[in-house]
C-alpha cells in the first residue's frame, strides 16, 4: 500500500521443503531467509524495515532469535524498532513474525 509493506506471518517453515523445522535455531535462521526473500520479491532490502514482532512459544528463550538479530541487523543505532510477545502457536511453530517496511 503506497511506500509501505505489510506482511503476512512469517514462520520457521523450510523454504525448500516447506516442512516446519524442528529446534528454535533453525526456525529462527528460517524466518530471516523468508525476511530477506520478501525484501528482495518487493524490490527492498532489510534496510527498509520499520518494525518487527516476533510471536514466541517459549518467551523467554531468545538466544536464537537475539543471533539472527543481531547477524541481520549488526549496527545497533540503525535497527528497526523490535516487539516479542508470547505466544501459544500450532504446527509445531516455535516462532513466527510479521513487519512493516518502507520501501522507495
Amino acid at each position: 500500500m503506497g511506500p509501505f509493506l505489510f506482511s503476512g506471518v512469517l514462520t520457521g517453515r523450510d523454504p525448500e521443503t516447506h516442512r516446519m523445522a524442528k529446534t528454535l535455531d533453525e526456525q529462527c535462521a528460517n524466518v530471516f531467509t523468508h525476511v530477506r526473500a520478501l525484501l528482495a520479491a518487493a524490490g527492498g532490502s532489510t534496510d527498509d524495515i520499520a518494525k518487527m514482532t516476533f510471536w514466541l512459544a517459549h518467551y523467554r528463550d531468545r538466544d536464537a532469535l537475539n543471533r539472527e538479530w543481531v547477524a541481520m541487523f549488526p549496527d545497533a543505532a540503525s535497527r528497526p524498532a523490535r516487539q516479542a510477545m508470547a505466544a501459544q502457536l500450532d504446527g509445531g511453530s516455535l516462532v513466527q513474525c510479521d513487519l512493516v517496511a518502507v520501501l522507495d
